[in-house]
């Protein structure tokens, strides 16, 4: 979603299939294996459920046509191949029609530990095994369909929802907190972070209060926002959303707990 992208998306052939290479296929396995043991007790039961259904390779990078089969079985989602730049009106348009925009290439070992667009492992491993909740499904339908008819600036708030939520949502459960959010899920140093360290604020849920929230997708959060139930994604989703923003607008939002992004020199 951001203006450039050092990745080029591999494109299926006729039948659908991506060729991915030896090495690619390597970077996936090695990512899985050390994200499936980082998440052990720390992601929510309905991540580890999805999972299951999922039953995601190991040793190479999923078809897309694998796991959106399942998608279908369960929530009526699918993977869509996209290329690794898509337009805020592409990216609503695929969400409100229930299609999860999938970058077709995967990251480099250079930016194996952390990079910021988003790449298939991160869409797959990260979101889909949450899209198989019917809660978390729903949700994210509505969010697409709300942000397909939102303004411009209207757009910019949303996306504090979606962040928060989608990409680094916590849920309190009876064992303590847990994760559901894919930023969270895909990212071994934020897995460990959002739960164990005492540097975060972790507050309540609140929609006003997350529209108004600034946040940087280059570090570590400052804050998370929890949820006491994943159901209470259907809420939500039911929220007159585009009211609250009307809301959020006119209190403003608060002042960032980040340092501003510092200027690289030319």
């Amino acid at each position: 979603m951001s203006k450039s992208s050092n990745y080029v998306s591999r494109q299926s052939g006729e039948h659908g299939v991506i060729a991915w290479s030896d090495e690619e296929n390597q970077i996936w396995h090695e990512l899985i294996t050390r994200q499936l043991g980082c998440i052990e007790g720390k992601a929510c039961d309905e991540f580890m459920a999805g999972l299951e259904r999922l039953q995601l390779p190991t040793d190479r990078i999923p078809q897309l046509e694998e796991v959106s089969k399942v998608l279908r079985e369960t929530t009526g989602w699918e993977c869509a191949e996209v290329p690794a730049l898509i337009s805020f009106d592409r990216f609503f348009e695929l969400l409100a029609n229930k299609k999860f925009p999938v970058a077709t290439f995967i990251r480099s070992r250079e930016e194996f530990d952390y990079l910021q667009e988003p790449d298939i492992f991160h869409e797959i491993f990260g979101h889909c095994a949450m899209l198989t909740n019917p809660a978390f499904a729903e949700f994210t339908h509505a969010y697409g369909k709300i942000g397909l008819a939102a303004s411009k600036e209207d757009r910019v708030y949303l996306a504090r929802l979606y962040w928060f939520t989608i990409e680094f949502g916590l849920l309190q459960t009876k064992d303590g907190l847990r994760i559901y959010g894919g930023g969270i899920l895909s990212s071994p140093g934020e897995t460990i972070y959002a739960l164990e360290s005492e540097k975060p604020e972790r507050k309540p849920f609140d929609a006003i209060d997350v529209l108004r929230t600034p946040y940087r997708i280059d570090i570590m959060q400052p804050i998370y926002f929890t949820i006491s139930q994943i159901n209470d994604l259907f809420d939500i989703a039911h929220l007159d959303m585009m009211s609250l923003v009307q809301q959020a607008k006119q209190l403003g939002l608060h002042a960032p707990k980040f340092p501003p992004k510092q200027k690289q020199a030319s």
